[in-house]
């Protein structure tokens, strides 16, 4: 709707989507948010990703982002110029559903965080889920997307995002406290209690992919992501999320 109204395009016109999630499956292919945009605009849309925590930027503190872009070069260096300054340094990769999909699946990683900071686990357990977490995610992203790029996942928009994520993010700080809450409190009470308005990302991503990895028969080989979902939305013991099944992949 939003888009509706905007009116027509002006020739030439690029976007650039900052939306981590709005993920669907469309004809058993993965569909991303930059997709619905670009067929609403006519355009190209690229997506900026990265280990941006709001206030840390707010505050001028040195952050990197990464740019996905298919667009021509001179048209990714101009974006690129658009946004990059000396406190907030971006890098344009030519790979925006690697990009994207970081952005998206590392809060539900968070979330896998945050149980742990809930169980009074420390540094060496949160490292775990924190590189499981990455294994998983580059799993997921190639099953839909088999091209996308090795670097990507070593970009800003990958490790750098998912580690901030899950040590200063609000999806780690809700699940903590979903944990500690020992379910008693819905997630829209927390949401509500600690966020001041701001939404919980992991929570709706989370329940966006489950369904994704059911009919594709990823749980088993996902067993991280998968635990993550049952004990957000399954009451599974939050103690699970360390007593992980081996993947089942080929």
């Amino acid at each position: 709707r939003t888009v509706q109204n905007m009116g027509t395009p002006k020739p030439g016109a690029m976007s650039v989507s900052l939306i981590k999630g709005g993920l669907e499956l469309e004809g058993g292919k993965l569909g991303l948010c930059s997709d619905v945009l670009r067929k609403l605009l006519q355009h190209s849309v690229s997506v900026l990703m990265g280990a941006n925590v709001a206030n840390e930027v707010a505050q001028g503190q040195f952050c990197e982002a990464t740019l996905g872009s298919d667009a021509p070069a001179e048209a990714q260096a101009l974006l690129v110029k658009l946004f990059d300054c000396q406190d907030f340094r971006v890098r344009a990769v030519d790979d925006i559903a690697g990009v994207e999909l970081c952005g998206a699946l590392k809060n539900v990683v968070a979330l896998g965080a945050g149980f742990c900071d809930g169980l009074d686990f420390g540094g060496n357990t949160k490292a775990a889920i924190i590189r499981i977490g990455l294994e998983e995610m580059t799993h997921f992203i190639r099953h839909f997307h088999p091209g996308v790029k090795d670097n990507t996942f070593l970009e800003s928009c990958g490790v750098a995002d998912l580690i901030t994520t899950c040590f200063g993010g609000r999806n780690r700080k809700c699940a903590e406290a979903f944990v500690r809450g020992k379910g008693v409190r819905s997630w829209e009470e927390i949401e509500k209690e600690l966020l001041g308005g701001q939404k919980l990302q992991g929570t709706l991503t989370a329940q966006e992919i489950w369904p994704v990895m059911v009919e594709h028969e990823l749980c088993e080989k996902l067993p991280l992501l998968t635990t993550i979902y049952q004990i957000a939305f399954e009451s599974k013991n939050p103690r699970a999320i360390v007593a992980l099944s081996p993947a089942q992949r080929d």
